[in-house]
């Protein structure tokens, strides 16, 4: 595979722009034929569409499930567009279970009917069952190509079983224990099965602490299983406790990337799935409803300040000054929304914990507005000459700081009680609130002291 030493994402990126423009098919198939999916489906993301043809047009049957199974789904989809339908068969027949089951996925249903009639019929059985599983849960995470033993055998047969056997899953670190109705009973590291006597029974040395999660949990709790327990794999189990698949650490790490790009993303109103590359008028398309609600909540604002035209008309330094009221309770909206769609992301914000988290943010808003309100108010008091318009722009930051605290905890947690996603909503009411608190607070305390 790629040679030493490894190139970062940047490096390489740099050295298949260099190959495409010489435009060489040798070069290019030498390049893909040393490359990861993962890395391969990397460059295919942040190329332009011409260029990824290019790419995807040399890379062999053998690897294009695997490569589509790691791609976004507007890329994966473009690609689909561009594959021909039977070197898409030859891929899945070449996969394994587990990446199989995830492309299963991700195909259009014209598709997925054709390839699941080619995989024969015991393959086809398994992955429709699979596919009843909802994708974000540990059903939909999980792998049927599982290792089981018998609690009550010894060490000495399950040796005799794995050698006959031939081969087992990747990533398997540890075999799976059940009784002999396929209840989950435990787990046998493999360390400890290479370590211990071949005559001790798999029951007396196992590991019955191990734990195993049930089909319909979802994926953002079985990732924080894996992180608090230091795990590699777990087994799945059906609602009568057989165990039916199981997932390991690969898998985890995919749902965590993608669990922070639908953060990132949602920050802006945009999903993960987004081609970076994708036409203009389709872009502009999804970007316009979001532009859209940012536009009546800033008509909203323009609003408040229109009622207070007559203020800023005989005191000009107000339409001066009232950004910087908006702009610090926005800042400090932000930390506090961040720091608790954090807390909810990782289950740590509850109906016991989030007044004592309210109180504690709103004392942070007084102690920041405080301290910020003096300097904001000196400077605005030297700048116009005027301290009893200081004054009142730092009682109106301080009003804006706290409100903007409060409504950093109460708009995500009330949100993620609607069943509404906070990544993708609270910013925007959020920037409202301190807007529009901002502007009345400063424009109202002038019209009551000034005038």
């Amino acid at each position: 595979m790629s040679s030493l030493p490894i190139e970062n994402s940047k490096q390489l990126l740099n050295r298949v722009g260099k190959i495409l423009e010489k435009g060489s098919q040798i070069e290019i198939r030498n390049l893909v034929h040393s490359l990861y999916p993962a890395e391969t489906a990397h460059i295919l993301e942040a190329l332009e569409p011409e260029q990824r043809a290019k790419i995807w047009l040399v890379i062999p049957p053998s690897v294009m499930g695997e490569i589509l199974v790691e791609v976004n789904v507007d890329v994966g989809s473009s690609l689909l567009k561009i594959t021909d339908r039977k070197d898409l068969i030859a891929a899945c027949e070449n996969m394994g279970s587990d990446s199989m089951v995830d492309l299963l996925h991700v195909l259009p249903e014209p598709l997925l009917s054709q390839v699941i009639e080619t995989i024969g019929a015991q393959n086809r059985s398994r992955f429709e069952k699979t596919l009843r599983y909802a994708e974000h849960t540990a059903g939909g995470l999980m792998s049927q190509d599982v290792l089981t033993v018998r609690s009550d055998v010894t060490l000495d047969v399950v040796a005799r079983y794995l050698r006959k056997r031939g081969k087992i899953p990747t990533g398997t670190e540890s075999l799976i224990v059940v009784d002999r109705t396929e209840q989950f009973q435990g787990i046998l590291p493999l360390s400890q099965f290479l370590a211990s006597d071949p005559h001790s029974k798999v029951a007396d040395v196992m590991d019955s602490r191990g734990i195993a999660v049930i089909y319909s949990m979802p994926s953002r709790d079985v990732v924080r299983l894996f992180e608090q327990r230091n795990l590699l794999s777990m087994p799945v189990v059906a609602d009568d406790g057989k165990v039916i698949g199981r997932i390991t650490i690969d898998d985890i790490v995919d749902v965590i990337r993608e669990e922070a790009d639908h953060s990132l993303m949602g920050m802006a109103g945009l999903t993960e799935e987004h081609d970076m590359f994708s036409p203009v008028m389709t872009s502009a398309k999804r970007r316009a409803v979001w532009l859209g609600i940012n536009l009546l909540t800033a008509f909203l604002a323009a609003w408040v300040i229109d009622l207070f035209e007559d203020t800023i008309q005989q005191i000009v330094a107000l339409a001066v000054l009232m950004p910087i009221v908006a702009s610090m309770g926005g800042i400090a909206g932000s930390q506090t929304l961040t720091l608790v769609i954090r807390g909810l992301a990782l289950q740590q914000v509850s109906a016991g914990n989030t007044w004592s988290l309210l109180i504690k943010e709103v004392s942070v808003g007084l102690v920041n507005g405080l301290i910020w309100s003096v300097v904001v108010a000196s400077i605005a008091g030297f700048w116009f000459h005027n301290m009893h318009l200081g004054l009142l722009l730092g009682s109106a930051m301080m009003i804006n700081l706290v409100c903007a605290a409060l409504s950093g905890v109460t708009i995500p947690v009330v949100l993620d009680r609607l069943g509404i996603d906070p990544a993708l909503a609270g910013g925007v009411l959020l920037t409202t609130v301190t807007d529009v608190v901002g502007f009345m607070a400063f424009l109202g305390l002038a019209t009551l002291f000034l005038l």
